[in-house]
């Protein structure tokens, strides 16, 4: 214990005198006080923003911000705390200024046909998918799942950072109040009004709960089957892995699908009806659920050709079947994943 104690005390040491550096305009040492950090602050702003490229925007900015600012910290918080407060500060003005991200089902009803040729909504800013940090706990799982995050776009900035900061980071309504520059009783009052609105949209049995509860087998082999099913295109195995009231929906493409039957026409008419060409996988988790990484050969390709990147299809289960796929398009998403350019 008093090795502990004393790696302890060392480390606090450190803490100091690489505040003291940084105060004095040694950026190497501010470096080192916010590397521990850096990624659950990402984590912060993406649950704010619901983009992972607006999170990069968001943390360089909050980083460049406190590094400006540092002179003014006191002490009187953690440094941790005082980070957030930055970070949270500038992701609300990114909110303002870009407002909330969506998904097709924000956007309308789900469509009573098949749509073959939809077109990429560029005027629309696309809630998108996060890639897990390996060895990230259940609780930080379960707060980047995709309701959870979805839900959060629906809220006014205020109520938004304030359920984050206290249902997510544990910080005090006082705090809060501090953070976002207001009073407690406001702050208890947007937490009111936002679990309430997040209650309507978030499923009471969470994704982390779900797969818990799922045998470790059987969910590897519902996510090899998705997988297997679109590379043969085999339309009766992937609807046996779907339940009834499954939805799909593929941002930035509008139109979504919602209940088997739909999906099923869907599955047969797009993904597997030949015009997408031949898919290969990789399976990843994002959002804390199981995902594929999809790469297309498209048809008109030669038969050697590579598979290019796609999508990433995020599935959301229920019990042991999935109840929803939400397939994020575009190659840029692969890059975040840290995945291969292209496959055989």
């Amino acid at each position: 214990m008093s090795e502990t104690l004393a790696a302890s005390d060392d480390a606090a040491d450190d803490l100091a005198v690489d505040l003291d550096l940084a105060r004095g305009g040694d950026d190497a040492a501010f470096g080192r006080l916010v590397a521990p950090l850096r990624r659950e602050l990402h984590a912060h702003c993406y649950r704010m923003l619901g983009s992972a490229h607006d999170a990069d925007d968001a943390l360089q900015d909050a980083l460049l911000r406190a590094w400006r600012g540092l002179g003014r910290f006191e002490g009187r918080s953690s440094l941790r705390t005082w980070l957030y407060t930055v970070a949270t500060r500038t992701c609300l003005d990114l909110v303002d200024a870009r407002g909330r991200r969506a998904l097709p089902v924000d956007l309308g009803p789900a469509s009573d046909h098949v749509v073959t040729g939809d077109v990429p909504l560029t005027e629309v800013a696309w809630l998108g998918p996060y890639p897990d940090e390996p060895g990230a706990r259940a609780e930080q799982r379960e707060s980047v799942e995709l309701a959870f995050v979805a839900a959060l776009q629906h809220l006014p900035g205020n109520q938004r950072a304030a359920l984050v900061l206290f249902e997510v980071l544990g910080f005090s309504a006082a705090e809060i109040a501090t953070t976002m520059d207001t009073s407690t009783a406001s702050v208890n009052s947007a937490l009111q009004r936002a679990r309430k609105l997040v209650a309507e949209r978030v499923p009471s049995v969470s994704q982390q709960r779900t797969l818990r509860e799922l045998d470790d087998a059987r969910l590897r082999e519902i996510v090899a089957g998705y997988s297997a099913a679109l590379e043969r295109g085999d339309a009766d195995a992937l609807v046996a892995l779907l339940t009834e009231d499954v939805t799909w929906s593929m941002p930035p493409m509008g139109h979504w699908y919602a209940g088997l039957a739909p999906v099923t026409a869907f599955a047969r008419a797009v993904p597997l009806g030949g015009s997408c060409g031949s898919w290969r996988h990789v399976e990843v988790t994002a959002n804390g659920q199981p995902a594929l990484a999809g790469y297309r050969r498209p048809p008109e390709a030669a038969a050697d050709a590579p598979h290019v990147p796609w999508s990433i299809d995020v599935l959301t289960l229920r019990g042991d079947r999935i109840a929803a796929v939400t397939s994020f398009i575009g190659a840029e998403h692969h890059a975040r994943f840290g995945l291969p350019a292209s496959l055989p």
